[in-house]
Protein backbone atom coordinates (compact mmCIF):
# COMPACT_ATOMS: atom_id res chain seq x y z
CA UNK A 1 0.00 0.00 0.00
CA UNK A 2 2.57 2.62 1.09
CA UNK A 3 4.45 1.95 -2.42
CA UNK A 4 1.81 2.43 -4.42
CA UNK A 5 1.20 5.91 -2.55
CA UNK A 6 4.74 6.68 -2.79
CA UNK A 7 4.34 5.82 -6.86
CA UNK A 8 1.39 7.68 -7.07
CA UNK A 9 2.83 10.53 -5.14
CA UNK A 10 6.17 10.68 -7.59
CA UNK A 11 4.08 10.69 -10.23
CA UNK A 12 4.44 14.06 -11.32
CA UNK A 13 7.94 14.40 -10.57
CA UNK A 14 8.38 11.18 -12.88
CA UNK A 15 6.33 12.62 -15.73
CA UNK A 16 8.32 16.19 -15.65
CA UNK A 17 11.75 14.35 -15.61
CA UNK A 18 10.81 12.15 -18.79
CA UNK A 19 9.08 15.43 -20.38
CA UNK A 20 11.65 18.11 -19.91
CA UNK A 21 14.92 15.76 -18.79
CA UNK A 22 14.99 12.46 -20.41
CA UNK A 23 13.39 13.84 -23.96
CA UNK A 24 15.38 16.47 -24.55
CA UNK A 25 18.68 14.33 -23.65
CA UNK A 26 17.13 11.89 -25.90
CA UNK A 27 16.83 14.33 -29.08
CA UNK A 28 20.54 16.31 -28.44
CA UNK A 29 21.71 12.38 -28.56
CA UNK A 30 20.05 11.57 -31.68
CA UNK A 31 21.38 14.39 -33.64
CA UNK A 32 24.37 14.05 -32.40
CA UNK A 33 24.62 10.94 -33.51
CA UNK A 34 22.58 10.95 -36.99
CA UNK A 35 24.07 12.53 -40.36
CA UNK A 36 22.46 16.28 -41.26
CA UNK A 37 21.91 15.02 -44.84
CA UNK A 38 20.66 11.43 -44.82
CA UNK A 39 19.60 10.96 -41.17
CA UNK A 40 21.56 7.84 -40.43
CA UNK A 41 23.86 6.79 -37.94
CA UNK A 42 26.84 8.61 -38.17
CA UNK A 43 30.21 9.77 -35.96
CA UNK A 44 30.87 12.21 -38.15
CA UNK A 45 29.95 15.12 -35.73
CA UNK A 46 31.82 13.50 -33.14
CA UNK A 47 35.24 13.59 -35.25
CA UNK A 48 34.40 17.57 -35.89
CA UNK A 49 34.67 18.34 -32.19
CA UNK A 50 38.91 18.63 -32.75
CA UNK A 51 38.44 21.16 -34.79
CA UNK A 52 36.26 23.41 -31.61
CA UNK A 53 39.06 21.31 -28.46
CA UNK A 54 40.85 24.78 -28.03
CA UNK A 55 37.07 26.90 -27.27
CA UNK A 56 36.63 23.85 -25.12
CA UNK A 57 39.76 24.03 -23.04
CA UNK A 58 39.56 27.94 -22.90
CA UNK A 59 35.81 27.81 -21.54
CA UNK A 60 37.02 25.18 -18.90
CA UNK A 61 39.87 27.50 -18.14
CA UNK A 62 37.52 30.13 -17.62
CA UNK A 63 35.27 28.51 -15.65
CA UNK A 64 37.78 26.93 -13.20
CA UNK A 65 39.15 30.58 -12.88
CA UNK A 66 36.09 31.76 -12.34
CA UNK A 67 34.99 29.18 -9.40
CA UNK A 68 38.40 29.83 -7.77
CA UNK A 69 37.55 33.74 -7.21
CA UNK A 70 34.06 32.31 -6.13
CA UNK A 71 35.42 30.10 -3.62
CA UNK A 72 38.26 33.21 -2.76
CA UNK A 73 35.06 35.76 -2.13
CA UNK A 74 32.24 33.02 -0.99
CA UNK A 75 33.82 31.14 1.73
CA UNK A 76 34.25 34.15 3.89
CA UNK A 77 31.45 35.63 3.18
CA UNK A 78 29.73 32.23 3.98
CA UNK A 79 31.86 31.57 7.06
CA UNK A 80 30.82 35.59 7.96
CA UNK A 81 26.97 34.99 7.97
CA UNK A 82 27.00 31.59 9.63
CA UNK A 83 28.44 32.81 12.62
CA UNK A 84 25.88 35.59 12.94
CA UNK A 85 22.39 35.73 14.76
CA UNK A 86 19.90 34.08 13.38
CA UNK A 87 18.07 36.94 12.63
CA UNK A 88 21.41 38.34 10.61
CA UNK A 89 21.49 35.38 9.12
CA UNK A 90 18.48 35.91 7.02
CA UNK A 91 18.99 38.81 6.49
CA UNK A 92 22.30 38.08 5.06
CA UNK A 93 21.02 35.04 3.10
CA UNK A 94 18.24 37.38 1.32
CA UNK A 95 20.59 39.97 0.16
CA UNK A 96 22.85 37.42 -1.34
CA UNK A 97 19.65 35.47 -3.01
CA UNK A 98 18.49 39.19 -3.67
CA UNK A 99 20.57 39.78 -7.35
CA UNK A 100 19.31 35.80 -8.34
CA UNK A 101 15.78 37.73 -8.45
CA UNK A 102 16.70 39.90 -11.28
CA UNK A 103 16.93 38.70 -14.97
CA UNK A 104 20.56 37.26 -15.88
CA UNK A 105 20.34 39.40 -18.86
CA UNK A 106 20.09 42.36 -16.74
CA UNK A 107 22.93 41.60 -14.69
CA UNK A 108 25.17 41.30 -17.30
CA UNK A 109 23.95 44.19 -19.38
CA UNK A 110 24.42 46.52 -15.94
CA UNK A 111 28.38 45.26 -16.15
CA UNK A 112 28.09 46.27 -19.84
CA UNK A 113 27.11 50.32 -18.60
CA UNK A 114 30.08 49.97 -16.27
CA UNK A 115 32.58 48.82 -18.08
CA UNK A 116 32.23 50.49 -21.79
CA UNK A 117 34.86 52.99 -23.36
CA UNK A 118 32.34 55.67 -21.82
CA UNK A 119 31.03 54.09 -18.99
CA UNK A 120 31.12 55.04 -15.34
CA UNK A 121 33.76 53.17 -14.22
CA UNK A 122 35.88 55.34 -17.25
CA UNK A 123 34.40 58.39 -16.17
CA UNK A 124 35.26 58.57 -12.71
CA UNK A 125 39.26 57.51 -13.79
CA UNK A 126 38.84 60.43 -16.52
CA UNK A 127 37.67 62.68 -13.54
CA UNK A 128 40.75 61.76 -11.02
CA UNK A 129 43.12 61.85 -13.71
CA UNK A 130 43.64 58.01 -14.36
CA UNK A 131 42.30 58.30 -18.20
CA UNK A 132 40.09 55.84 -19.87
CA UNK A 133 41.11 51.93 -19.16
CA UNK A 134 40.49 49.11 -21.84
CA UNK A 135 37.83 47.55 -19.32
CA UNK A 136 35.62 45.64 -21.75
CA UNK A 137 36.26 43.52 -24.77
CA UNK A 138 38.56 41.45 -22.33
CA UNK A 139 38.94 38.49 -20.80
CA UNK A 140 39.25 39.89 -17.68
CA UNK A 141 35.33 41.19 -18.05
CA UNK A 142 34.05 37.69 -19.03
CA UNK A 143 35.57 36.63 -15.82
CA UNK A 144 33.96 39.33 -13.82
CA UNK A 145 30.76 38.51 -15.70
CA UNK A 146 30.81 34.93 -14.73
CA UNK A 147 31.81 35.64 -11.09
CA UNK A 148 28.79 38.33 -10.24
CA UNK A 149 26.33 36.44 -11.63
CA UNK A 150 27.61 32.68 -10.33
CA UNK A 151 29.04 34.21 -6.78
CA UNK A 152 25.61 33.04 -4.82
CA UNK A 153 25.66 29.66 -6.07
CA UNK A 154 29.12 29.72 -4.52
CA UNK A 155 28.18 31.18 -1.07
CA UNK A 156 24.55 29.35 -0.38
CA UNK A 157 26.21 25.74 -0.47
CA UNK A 158 28.99 27.22 1.49
CA UNK A 159 26.81 28.44 4.40
CA UNK A 160 24.47 25.51 3.98
CA UNK A 161 27.95 23.40 5.13
CA UNK A 162 29.64 25.55 7.68
CA UNK A 163 26.36 26.58 9.47
CA UNK A 164 25.74 22.58 10.14
CA UNK A 165 29.14 21.98 12.13
CA UNK A 166 29.17 21.28 15.81
CA UNK A 167 29.91 23.90 17.40
CA UNK A 168 31.10 21.49 19.84
CA UNK A 169 33.68 20.18 18.02
CA UNK A 170 35.40 23.86 17.85
CA UNK A 171 35.17 24.21 21.59
CA UNK A 172 36.75 20.81 22.07
CA UNK A 173 39.38 22.14 19.84
CA UNK A 174 40.29 25.21 21.56
CA UNK A 175 40.16 23.47 24.72
CA UNK A 176 42.90 21.01 23.43
CA UNK A 177 45.11 24.50 22.71
CA UNK A 178 44.68 25.22 19.33
CA UNK A 179 44.81 28.33 18.16
CA UNK A 180 42.19 29.80 15.86
CA UNK A 181 44.45 28.89 12.48
CA UNK A 182 44.40 25.94 13.86
CA UNK A 183 40.98 25.42 14.56
CA UNK A 184 39.79 26.60 11.38
CA UNK A 185 42.37 24.51 9.43
CA UNK A 186 41.64 21.37 11.06
CA UNK A 187 38.02 21.58 12.31
CA UNK A 188 36.06 23.86 10.14
CA UNK A 189 37.93 23.62 6.60
CA UNK A 190 37.70 19.83 6.41
CA UNK A 191 34.08 19.79 7.41
CA UNK A 192 33.36 21.63 4.65
CA UNK A 193 34.72 20.26 1.96
CA UNK A 194 31.29 19.35 0.82
CA UNK A 195 30.46 22.78 0.64
CA UNK A 196 32.98 23.60 -1.71
CA UNK A 197 33.10 21.09 -3.67
CA UNK A 198 29.08 21.78 -4.18
CA UNK A 199 29.91 25.33 -4.84
CA UNK A 200 32.47 24.74 -7.74
CA UNK A 201 30.42 22.64 -9.29
CA UNK A 202 27.26 24.98 -9.23
CA UNK A 203 29.55 27.75 -10.48
CA UNK A 204 31.34 25.72 -13.24
CA UNK A 205 28.59 23.89 -14.82
CA UNK A 206 26.63 27.14 -15.72
CA UNK A 207 29.67 28.84 -16.40
CA UNK A 208 31.08 26.35 -19.06
CA UNK A 209 28.18 26.39 -21.11
CA UNK A 210 27.38 30.33 -20.75
CA UNK A 211 27.93 32.27 -23.87
CA UNK A 212 25.84 35.58 -23.13
CA UNK A 213 28.42 37.18 -20.95
CA UNK A 214 30.97 36.51 -23.66
CA UNK A 215 29.27 38.33 -26.35
CA UNK A 216 28.32 41.11 -23.98
CA UNK A 217 31.49 41.77 -22.57
CA UNK A 218 34.28 39.61 -23.96
CA UNK A 219 36.16 40.51 -27.19
CA UNK A 220 35.64 39.29 -30.88
CA UNK A 221 38.74 37.33 -29.66
CA UNK A 222 36.79 35.71 -26.65
CA UNK A 223 34.54 33.06 -27.84
CA UNK A 224 33.82 30.16 -26.03
CA UNK A 225 32.10 26.77 -25.84
CA UNK A 226 28.47 28.18 -25.29
CA UNK A 227 29.02 30.76 -28.59
CA UNK A 228 29.82 27.83 -30.92
CA UNK A 229 26.99 25.70 -30.01
CA UNK A 230 24.84 28.70 -30.31
CA UNK A 231 26.21 29.60 -33.45
CA UNK A 232 25.58 26.44 -35.21
CA UNK A 233 22.16 26.61 -34.05
CA UNK A 234 21.36 29.93 -35.29
CA UNK A 235 23.73 30.80 -37.65
CA UNK A 236 26.05 27.76 -38.97
CA UNK A 237 22.44 26.18 -40.02
CA UNK A 238 24.07 22.77 -38.07
CA UNK A 239 22.33 21.14 -35.65
CA UNK A 240 23.86 18.16 -35.41
CA UNK A 241 27.40 19.35 -34.83
CA UNK A 242 25.33 22.20 -32.32
CA UNK A 243 24.23 19.01 -30.85
CA UNK A 244 27.38 17.01 -31.14
CA UNK A 245 28.86 20.10 -28.99
CA UNK A 246 26.20 19.84 -26.42
CA UNK A 247 26.47 15.69 -25.90
CA UNK A 248 30.23 16.75 -25.15
CA UNK A 249 28.90 19.40 -22.58
CA UNK A 250 26.64 17.10 -20.58
CA UNK A 251 29.09 14.72 -20.11
CA UNK A 252 31.54 17.11 -18.86
CA UNK A 253 28.48 18.04 -16.40
CA UNK A 254 27.78 14.44 -15.79
CA UNK A 255 31.60 13.93 -14.61
CA UNK A 256 32.09 17.28 -12.40
CA UNK A 257 28.25 15.91 -10.71
CA UNK A 258 30.11 12.48 -10.01
CA UNK A 259 33.02 14.00 -8.45
CA UNK A 260 31.05 15.82 -6.16
CA UNK A 261 29.27 12.81 -5.49
CA UNK A 262 31.98 10.54 -4.90
CA UNK A 263 34.47 12.88 -3.16
CA UNK A 264 31.87 15.31 -1.62
CA UNK A 265 29.75 12.93 0.57
CA UNK A 266 26.81 14.72 2.26
CA UNK A 267 27.37 18.10 4.37
CA UNK A 268 28.49 16.82 7.17
CA UNK A 269 30.61 14.09 5.92
CA UNK A 270 33.83 16.03 5.95
CA UNK A 271 36.32 14.40 7.48
CA UNK A 272 38.87 16.54 10.53
CA UNK A 273 42.40 15.79 10.63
Amino acid sequence: MKKNNALLLSTPYIVWMVVFTLIPLGVVGYYALTDPQTGAFSLGNLKELGIYMPVLWESILYSLISAFICLLLGYPVAYYIAHCKPVTQKLLYMLVMLPMCMSFLLRTLAWVGLLQDTGIINRVLEAIGIGRLQLIRTPGAVILGMVYNYLPYMILPLYATIVKIDKRLIEAAEDLGCTPVQTFSKVVLPLSVPGILSGITMVFVPAVSTFYISQKLGGTDTVLIGDVIERQFKQGNNPNLGAALSLVLMILVFVCTGIMNRFGGDEEGGVIV
